[in-house]
């Protein structure tokens, strides 16, 4: 990890001379960044299950390969998310081909994330899993409203894909949800939960988290009433201010530093 001064959009107040913030690593060789994603992708699994995301089998983050694009780190069909390590994770291509690793993949996951990372060559990882709150906001089929500081995030910035078909089966509806993405940071499946991108695996694990947490407060603020909007405005400037792929990467760190802290076993 590298440290230099702070980036725009990153809202810190002013610092000493010297005083610096930490960042992603620069120029790293192909087998260390593949190594970071890794280790980022066994430590979301681990906060993911701690934050009572999983739910059965179901649920996935990947990763795509620095080396191979078309192919993407996954975690194991049916492993509990709070056992993960680095070295559980396996190797999927495109087709669905198992490039390393001895445990089978989510066929969901491959449908999913195989479309969402051949439609978006920008992003490195993709989130996906049953939350409570996401999934019961799902089924409303609207999106998330300005109402908070935190939702502002999404503003403008998410799409909804109001399609549902059952199980995802076949990369066909794979790539429909790729196109209700679009370009945004994340897309609500009606009647099915929550997917969110990002450039790091960080960024999208912290979008996920905290798109879960402001479905929570939409579904709390309409079962008292009815909230207040921000105006647009003030919510694009919002976005901007605590979005984007630094400042989602950087509010990551601090899950990070808790949790590889406690489970250093995440790094095996």
């Amino acid at each position: 990890m590298t440290t230099t001064p702070a980036a725009p959009h990153m809202s810190v107040g002013a610092m000493p001379e010297g005083v610096t913030l930490p960042l992603p690593q620069q120029n790293l060789s192909v087998e260390q960044e593949r190594e970071v994603r890794k280790q980022e992708l066994a430590a979301a699994f681990r906060l993911f299950a701690r934050f009572g995301f999983s739910e059965g089998v179901a649920g996935h983050i990947t990763a795509r390969d620095p080396e191979n694009p078309s192919a993407f780190w996954v975690n194991p069909f049916g492993m509990s998310f709070s056992q993960i390590r680095v070295s559980d994770l396996i190797l999927v291509d495109h087709d669905g081909t198992l490039l390393e690793g001895k445990r089978p993949v989510n066929n969901a996951a491959f449908c999913i994330h195989s479309e969402v990372h051949r439609a978006r060559p920008d992003v490195v990882a993709a989130a996906h899993t049953h939350s409570l709150h996401g999934k019961a906001f799902s089924s409303l089929g609207v999106p998330l409203e300005p109402i908070t500081q935190d939702s502002c995030a999404f503003f403008e910035d998410h799409g909804i894909y109001s399609d549902y078909r059952g199980v995802v089966n076949d990369t066909e509806e794979g790539r429909r949800i790729g196109v209700a993405l679009g370009e945004g940071k994340a897309v609500v499946l009606q009647n099915h939960g929550l997917l969110t991108v990002g450039a790091s695996v960080a960024e999208a694990a912290w979008y996920f988290i905290t798109m879960e947490r402001s479905c929570q407060a939409q579904l709390l603020a309409m079962a008292a009433g009815k909230p207040k909007l921000i105006d647009a405005e003030t919510a694009k400037t919002v976005r901007a201010q605590i979005s984007g792929a630094l400042p989602g990467w950087f509010q990551f760190r601090p899950l990070w530093d808790q949790i590889t802290a406690e489970q250093p076993d995440l790094f095996d």
